[in-house]
């Protein structure tokens, strides 16, 4: 979504958020395969959905913005949704499941369980939004848009899904923000792996 106020998110780079899929997604995205089946929430102008589908990827594109929905109109791989995301049910059959589902700068609470509904067996969820802190630097300061210490672990191991890497971090560029990231994947036998695995990914 593309409204700051209302959902803490940001507009990101030329042509309102079209420039470079985020780097958090980019490291994790070779656990997408080509023709995977993605969620893409609140996904504004569609700068991931537009990688992702240059990837091969059939990406389902969900945002209250006709506006930018209408950009990708004509986009090969990608399917938009018009919804309200806070305002009304959710706008997908109650028990739709994706190979991946990716949000970015967004942040709704009550949405915590279906977004982890969401995902498939063997299927991936990619989180980043805005933490506790980002207040210092700027918008969003809204504690209903910044996540609390742990909250997306908690989040993970509440939905039974396996952590492959999570930081809460300060970065420095395009703009300081605190933030929190996380992948995690769901077994593909329901009850294998549930759980936290590990809290933090290997660095080299």
């Amino acid at each position: 979504m593309t409204a700051d106020v209302v959902t803490g998110a940001i507009s990101t780079g030329a042509a309102h958020g079209v420039g470079a899929p985020s780097a958090w997604l980019v490291r994790w995205a070779h656990l997408i395969a080509s023709g995977a089946r993605v969620l893409d929430l609140a996904c504004g102008h569609g700068r991931h959905a537009r990688w992702l589908a240059g990837r091969g990827v059939h990406v389902t594109a969900v945002d209250r913005d006709e506006a930018a929905l209408a950009t990708m109109a004509t986009l090969a791989n990608v399917t938009t949704l018009n919804a309200d995301l806070e305002g009304a049910p959710w706008p997908l059959a109650a028990d739709a499941t994706f190979d991946a589902v990716i949000v970015t700068n967004y942040l709704h609470r009550p949405l915590f369980p279906q977004i982890a509904a969401s995902v498939a067996p063997g299927g991936v969820l990619i989180y980043e939004t805005f933490a506790q802190g980002n207040e210092r630097y700027g918008k969003p300061s809204n504690p209903l848009f910044l996540l609390a210490p742990g909250e997306l672990l908690d989040v993970a191991h509440a939905a039974g899904l396996r952590v492959t890497a999570y930081e809460d971090v300060t970065l420095p560029a395009p703009r300081a923000a605190c933030v929190q990231r996380l992948c995690a994947t769901r077994a593909t036998v329901p009850g294998e792996n549930p759980g936290i695995a590990a809290l933090y990914e290997a660095t080299a």
